[in-house]
């Protein structure tokens, strides 16, 4: 059965819900078993070590920015429609945003993403911080935090179009977003190279994550070819800050929110990380070590979630998917969370060498 008599019978939603379980389904599995986490990557990045974290990030990273630019450049996809290029961004809502999802991300040992790839893992810490990620995400949305989220938004906004798009901005096209990927991947296999990781699952893994990404852009976009009314398919991405909004909504509230793309990714994700833990008998029963832990965790998961929502995305959402149409304020979001992290962890985790005489440095190290 052709995708349009699918459309036809079941409607819009059931197949996009369709579509963003197998783009989940593959996300959540290859990033399981790659270890993919912009946390671990950037930390190695900031302790100049450049190792085997900094390259599966730089890897997927790639391969999502060249498939993304091959499906735009055939034709195939036009991320002009896509919401971080056509609507209209807040600049400052990217820097504040970026900052304080980066810091969060390494108070919470993780990206909205990575907690949710952990949970089905078994990790309960990771657990109950992605459902403090949604609560805090649904209240910068709609509830207490919404009105400080709409005032920092306010303070330096970029009109959609052209404007937003990187790619038209400096007069390149997406024949130069392939090339700009295809170095990205070349730096990564250089950083390969010289931390001497061997072709193997983090390899494939990472790849496959980027993969997914791409995917994602391509069936919406397939979906929104495919159907009678267009502009009622909204093309779009992977993302974790929504979807977490719009599922604990579906839990708390009736009428539920319709069933579109986000309905299928959030539980295929979960999904395919335990299959992967499975698979890789990764998967383990953990809990808290103690108090400032917790504290620790809640108040990253906090700053992760009203961070997303102010800088329109999550280390994914923005990060990847965003960088990979290379949407201006997904970038700025991207550098502000390598940032945010950087100072995050030279403040918290990593703090001056004592003064005092004979005094013995320490490093605090993630579990």
């Amino acid at each position: 059965m052709e995708l349009v008599e699918l459309v036809e019978k079941w409607g819009n939603g059931p197949v996009l819900a369709a579509c963003g379980a197998a783009a989940g389904l593959l996300f959540g599995f290859m990033a399981q078993r790659s270890r993919f986490c912009l946390r671990a990557a950037v930390l190695e990045f900031w302790h100049k070590e450049y190792g085997h974290k900094l390259v599966v990030w730089l890897l997927a990273f790639s391969t999502a920015v060249i498939g993304v630019q091959v499906l735009a450049l055939s034709g195939f996809l036009d991320t002009s429609q896509a919401r971080q290029i056509a609507a209209r961004g807040s600049l400052s809502g990217a820097i504040v945003g970026g900052l304080l999802f980066g810091a969060g991300m390494v108070l919470a040992r993780g990206c909205a993403s990575r907690l949710l790839i952990l949970s089905a893992n078994g990790n309960l810490r990771a657990l109950l911080s992605g459902l403090i990620f949604a609560v805090s995400a649904q209240s910068a949305l709609s509830g207490a935090l919404s009105p400080l989220r709409e005032t920092i938004s306010g303070w330096w906004t970029v009109e959609g179009g052209g404007s937003r798009d990187l790619l038209a901005l400096t007069g390149m096209g997406h024949g130069m977003g392939v090339f700009l990927g295809v170095l990205w991947l070349l730096a990564a296999f250089y950083f390969a190279r010289r931390s001497r990781l061997t072709i193997g699952w983090m390899w494939v893994g990472a790849i496959g994550t980027g993969l997914s990404v791409a995917a994602a852009w391509g069936l919406t976009q397939w979906v929104s070819h495919s159907g009678f009314d267009a502009e009622a398919v909204p093309v779009q991405g992977l993302t974790f800050s929504g979807p977490s909004a719009e599922w604990l909504m579906r839990v708390l509230v009736r009428p539920a929110p319709e069933i579109g793309f986000d309905f299928g990714l959030m539980p295929a994700v979960f999904l395919g990380s335990l299959i992967g833990a499975l698979w890789g008998g990764d998967f383990k029963l953990e809990g808290f070590k103690d108090g400032y832990s917790m504290r620790r965790y809640i108040v990253g998961a906090v700053f992760m979630g009203f961070g997303a929502m102010l800088a329109g995305g999550c280390a994914v959402g923005a990060g990847v998917t965003g960088g990979s149409i290379f949407a201006l304020t997904a970038w700025v979001t991207l550098f502000a969370m390598w940032a945010g992290a950087g100072l995050a962890d030279r403040l918290i985790d990593r703090p001056a060498p004592a003064t005092t005489s004979g005094a013995v440095p320490t490093v605090a190290t993630a579990p």
